[in-house]
């Protein structure tokens, strides 16, 4: 069997939400469209989803989360990360607390801790890689404190959510273009920090521009052929190549490493679901089902197989 070009991650993220966002990824997953989870275990149905990953024997790691609902740590009553009414700031709202310098990292640290040691908890094992909710481990601080979290578990991978060929995505929105050029800025800031604590992530990340609506088979081809640019020539055409290694031979013959991060499921319905708050309009949304089918799509199937790309986990690498 031929090398293939590419090892891609494809990630569902909010595992745990809600049982039918569950069902939708599990499905997702035995169809062979997806190939790893992360998993939201200050959500309502995380120990559901824990169930179902240990049941079909899917790769899972720590979708840790600082903006929405509930935190897990108990020693947090009036913390800075919390609201007037002892909820997550939201994914604006944190930001914006962050900005103000009134976030106490100590305490960011204290919840970070406190969803590692309840992964462990639920799924009997350490998380595979951990990530963030809403991208806010890549935020200026945050980045540090998560850092060093992942350090001291020995949680070697993470996300770093730069997109080749964001910037030729015209069709999106205004207002995702301004946010995902910030995500962006926000992870280039974060790699030397990554680097310096020994931790690794997959040589290009995709799923910025295939959100939602934005996924597509044409537009999952768009990104997957920026991706396939990035294993051409030199093979180190990518940043995140270029940083991570220190052998250029060894980099020219592996495989490019990539990860693919996507929402399927089945929507979530009114007062189902959620981190404490209830279920939010992304969650509720159709889009979650039209990623599902587009995912599952025997024509986004060929192309991988077509184009030597190969599905695999982050416990692969």
């Amino acid at each position: 069997m031929p090398q293939p070009k590419v090892k891609l991650v494809v990630t569902g993220d909010d595992f745990g939400y809600c049982e039918r966002r569950n069902q939708g990824i599990v499905d997702c997953f035995r169809a062979g469209a997806i190939s790893n989870v992360s998993l939201l275990v200050n959500a309502v149905s995380a120990k559901h989803a824990a169930e179902l990953a240990k049941r079909y024997h899917i790769p899972i790691g720590l979708h840790a989360n600082l903006s929405e609902g509930l935190p897990v740590s108990q020693e947090l009553k009036g913390s800075t990360i919390l609201n007037k009414d002892g909820f997550f700031h939201g994914k604006m709202g944190f930001r914006e607390v962050l900005q103000s310098g009134q976030l106490k990292m100590s305490e960011v640290e204290v919840e970070l801790r406190a969803q590692v040691n309840l992964f462990c908890e639920l799924v009997g094992h350490m998380p595979y890689h951990m990530d963030g909710h809403q991208h806010v481990h890549v935020l200026p601080e945050v980045r540090e404190v998560f850092a060093q979290v992942l350090s001291d578990f020995g949680i070697t991978y993470t996300r770093v959510p730069i997109e080749p060929g964001l910037k030729f995505c015209t069709f999106l929105p205004p207002h995702l273009r301004e946010f995902n050029t910030q995500v962006e800025k926000d992870a280039l800031d974060s790699i030397e920090v990554f680097h310096r604590h020994g931790i690794r992530w997959p040589d290009v990340y995709l799923g910025l521009s295939t959100m939602g609506k934005n996924m597509s088979v044409p537009n999952l081809k768009r990104a997957l052929g920026f991706m396939l640019e990035a294993s051409l020539d030199d093979g180190v055409t990518s940043p995140l190549i270029l940083t991570q290694s220190d052998d250029a031979a060894t980099d020219f013959y592996r495989p490019v490493t990539a990860e693919l991060m996507v929402h399927p499921g089945y929507p979530s319905q009114p007062h189902q679901g959620g981190c404490g708050e209830g279920p939010d309009d992304f969650s509720q949304s159709a889009d979650r089902l039209h990623e599902l089918n587009t995912l599952r799509d025997p024509l986004v199937l060929h192309y991988y197989r077509q184009q030597g790309i190969h599905l695999c986990a982050f416990k692969d690498f």
